[in-house]
């Protein structure tokens, strides 16, 4: 047996993590396809459906192996929705920036369900006379409000490949564009920088805190 690890708790972050992420990407095919670029719908990218989503090492492995050693942040993430930029006719740079918040904007849309949700039931989780029937969907709930946020925010970093990188990227303009764009291969080892020097929950925390100050 796994000693001092809460079972129940995992299950409920792996499950809203999952669904989070699916809305996540499907938000960004839904928003391409809107756009006028159908790869992603083609491809079946446009489901709710976890399996179609899942990366098995960032939607399974890393999340479980987090949450079961008890680290102090979980990492996990999706397969990417491919996007064709030739099929995004008149100003691409826009429609590119659209499809890219889209993702983040959805997990900011959860976070908000979720709390309106909380507020309306008989019992929350300041208050210590839950009914026992409750307690975990307000636990699931108060989770999927958390993990939203920090999926959001997170991904509105402004590093090549988030979601952040990309919207910024279609807002700059001619040589800095290209300065930008040559910061791209080299994304991840400059996110991985940022984590482990502690610079990305700098960078973090006081907008999440500020989104859950007023959701919760």
């Amino acid at each position: 047996m796994l000693p001092n690890i809460n079972l129940v708790e995992v299950f409920i972050i792996f499950v809203v993590l999952l669904f989070s992420l699916s809305v996540h990407e499907a938000a960004h095919a839904w928003t391409a396809d809107r756009l006028g670029d159908p790869t992603a719908r083609l491809l079946g990218r446009i489901t709710l459906n976890p399996a179609v989503h899942a990366d098995p090492i960032g939607t399974i492995v890393f999340p479980l192996i987090g949450l079961l050693t008890n680290v102090n942040f979980l990492l996990g993430w999706a397969k990417p929705v491919p996007v064709n930029i030739t099929r995004l006719r008149g100003n691409w740079k826009r429609k590119y920036m659209l499809i890219a918040a889209a993702g983040p904007a959805s997990n900011l849309v959860l976070a908000l369900i979720a709390a309106l949700v909380l507020r309306v039931l008989p019992g929350t989780t300041l208050e210590p006379t839950v009914d026992a029937a409750l307690a975990p969907l307000i636990r699931f709930l108060d989770v999927a409000v958390g993990l939203n946020v920090l999926l959001a925010v997170f991904n509105m970093v402004p590093v090549p490949p988030l979601d952040g990188g990309n919207v910024v990227a279609g807002l700059l303009q001619g040589p800095v564009a290209e300065m930008y764009e040559r910061l791209r291969p080299y994304g991840f080892i400059i996110l991985y920088a940022l984590m482990f020097s502690g610079i990305l929950a700098t960078i973090i925390s006081p907008p999440a805190r500020f989104l859950l100050y007023w959701l919760r």
